[in-house]
């Protein structure tokens, strides 16, 4: 049976996948690059569009972040392309 959206008593299955470490249970090098990741995380949203920020705010590593943006922008690259041969061609 599916349950109808909004319905407050239908259950909610969540298996729980992983387990979040604490600092204590993490080595130097996994401390280290939790900390590079936040910084890259931090500087490629700083310079995001609003509606792309919007896009990958859930996100959770840099990577993953820079290959959605970098998909996203290439429809960009296109627009300016046509762009700029619509200006030589008037």
């Amino acid at each position: 049976m599916i349950p109808e959206p909004g319905d407050v008593n239908r259950d909610v299955n969540v298996t729980e996948t992983f387990h979040l470490q604490i600092d204590d249970e993490l080595s130097d090098k996994e401390l280290k690059q939790i900390e590079a990741d936040d910084q890259a995380i931090q500087t490629i949203l700083l310079g995001l569009p609003e509606d792309i920020y919007a896009a990958v705010d859930s996100c959770e590593i840099a990577q993953e972040i820079w290959l959605r943006v970098q998909q996203m922008m290439k429809g960009s690259d296109i627009e300016i392309q046509e762009k700029k041969a619509k200006l030589f061609n008037e």
